[in-house]
C-alpha cells in the first residue's frame, strides 16, 4: 500500500511581501480603470437607449443613429472597450511588476 500514498509535498515558500503604499497605488489605478470601463459600459448600455428616439432624427448610412447604436454600435463599442480594457490592464501589471508571462 505504499505505493498508494503521494509523497508529502514541500510547504510553499511564503508570498512575497509587498509594500502597502504600492499595493495602494496599484489598486487605485486598477479600480479607476474599473470604473472608467463600467461607465462606458453604462452609457452604451443604457444612455444611449434611452436616449435613442431623440437620436432617430440623425441618420448613418440611411438608418437612424438610434436603430444603428442598438443593433451594431453598442456592439462595436463593447469589444473596442474590452480591447482597450485589456492592453490598459496589462500596461498598469507591467508597470507594478505584476504582470504574466
Amino acid at each position: 500500500m505504499a505505493g498508494i500514498v503521494e509523497p508529502r509535498q514541500q510547504p510553499r515558500e511564503p508570498a512575497a511581501i509587498v509594500d502597502p503604499a504600492v499595493a495602494r497605488a496599484y489598486w487605485k489605478r486598477t479600480s479607476g480603470l474599473m470604473w472608467t470601463m463600467l461607465a462606458i459600459w453604462f452609457l452604451a448600455s443604457f444612455a444611449v437607449h434611452l436616449f435613442a428616439p431623440a437620436l432617430n432624427a440623425i441618420h448613418v448610412l440611411g438608418f437612424p443613429l438610434g436603430f444603428y447604436m442598438a443593433a451594431q454600435g453598442s456592439l462595436i463599442i463593447f469589444v473596442v472597450q474590452l480591447y482597450w480594457f485589456a492592453r490598459k490592464q496589462n500596461a498598469i501589471d507591467e508597470e507594478f511588476g505584476v504582470a504574466e508571462e
